[in-house]
């Protein structure tokens, strides 16, 4: 034990905890900047947002593309998880369905600034590409088999295909205020149903 009364251990899984929490806290704070401004956003506006100072960013994301890096892997964690959360919670899988595509839309807007930022940096570009597909590809397999088991839509749907669709939907959805990709998407997935 150590004088503060906890064990040398506990303190260092403390002081993990806090700089995960950190992380998390500052993830958040880039990607509500980037859906509102762009990934071009000032860094000085995501650490007002996350309550920090601009050393602290940099000492976490040395460069924009690390940050934006960590914000896209972030979100796709974020979409993942949230669709076995949403299925278990919402009155039918359809409508779990149609809540995680929300997520996926809003994700997608965000990242089309993305390449940019990266600027040409093809490889780390495929392997996030490829982290995407295998992070969100099973989840929505799962949201579209559980609405197809229960009658709600029809079966068959592939979700590569539907996620590429729905990402076509999205091009261009963050420059024109009056398109609304969302209201798009929905469509989509209302069109999936077997009524």
């Amino acid at each position: 034990m150590n004088d503060s009364g906890q064990s040398p251990g506990s303190s260092a899984q403390s002081k993990r905890k806090d700089a995960r929490r950190n992380r998390q806290t500052l993830l958040d704070a880039a990607a509500a900047v980037f859906v509102a401004s762009g990934v071009e956003a000032p860094v000085r506006d995501i650490a007002a947002k996350a309550g920090v100072g601009l050393g602290t960013i940099y000492r976490h994301f040395p460069t924009r593309a690390d940050l934006v890096i960590a914000v896209y892997r972030h979100q796709v964690d974020a979409c993942a998880e949230a669709g076995p959360v949403l299925l278990a919670a919402g009155p039918t899988p359809h409508a779990a369905l149609g809540r995680w595509v929300d997520l996926f839309v809003d994700f997608l807007v965000t990242k089309h600034g993305l390449a940019a930022a990266m600027q040409g940096d093809g490889a780390s570009f495929e392997t996030l590409h490829a982290y995407f597909l295998e992070r969100l590809l099973p989840v929505c397999t799962q949201l579209l088999d559980a609405a197809a088991t229960s009658g709600e839509i029809h079966s068959g749907i592939d979700a590569y295909q539907l996620m590429r669709g729905i990402g076509n939907l999205c091009i261009g959805a963050e420059s024109d205020p009056r398109y609304d990709a969302r209201r798009l998407a929905s469509l989509l997935v209302a069109g999936l149903s077997r009524t």
